[in-house]
């Protein structure tokens, strides 16, 4: 069977939308991109306010000041939808890269796993990136807040089984991406 979906996984910072482009652009294939930050932009302002902005409500998603990162019943609802309709498009067709973090490390393959119901082929790929490394790209990029990559470094690949992995640490995301592409059927 030919590999219809690819699911990187890493801690924030860690290369993975670098790589998601690098393989869109080496797959001889169309595939589309989707990912976690594409699901956090499309919830409701409500349920993804910061941590000192009042949303202790334990429904959405909480960044603390520090980085860490918790969710609540209605994200997770709302993940299992979005998880549903992606693994829905994969059946209608399309091939995807899926950009993810898996903060609960294994329990969220699985979730995906039972989404995908063993019948769709996919290529697990852990992306993996010297918590320090990530640290500094995620002060490079301005959008995150400190402690964040660091904190999932190595809490996201806890439980988790690969395919294949990758470390970006010394590794250009083209590099990573071939050596990606070169395990898709």
């Amino acid at each position: 069977m030919k590999t219809q979906m690819i699911v990187l996984n890493g801690g924030s910072s860690s290369g993975k939308s670098g790589i998601v482009r690098c393989l869109q652009a080496v797959l001889p294939d169309p595939w589309l991109a989707v990912g976690t930050d594409l699901f956090v932009d499309l919830l409701p302002r409500s349920l993804r306010e910061p941590e000192e902005e009042g949303a202790g409500s334990g429904r959405g998603l909480v960044i603390g000041a520090d980085g860490t990162v918790t969710v609540g019943e209605d994200f997770l609802r709302l993940q299992d939808a979005w998880t549903a309709g992606v693994v829905a498009m994969v059946r209608a067709g399309a091939r995807v890269v899926v950009d993810e973090v898996f903060l609960g490390g294994g329990a969220g393959q699985d979730r995906w796993e039972a989404a995908l119901g063993g019948d769709v082929e996919v290529l697990w790929v852990g992306v993996r990136c010297d918590a320090d490394v990530a640290a500094g790209r995620e002060v490079a990029r301005g959008d995150r807040a400190g402690g964040m990559a660091a904190g999932q470094a190595e809490v996201v690949h806890r439980g988790m089984r690969y395919d294949l992995e990758v470390d970006t640490t010394h590794t250009e995301a083209m590099e990573c991406a071939r050596r990606i592409a070169a395990q898709v059927k």
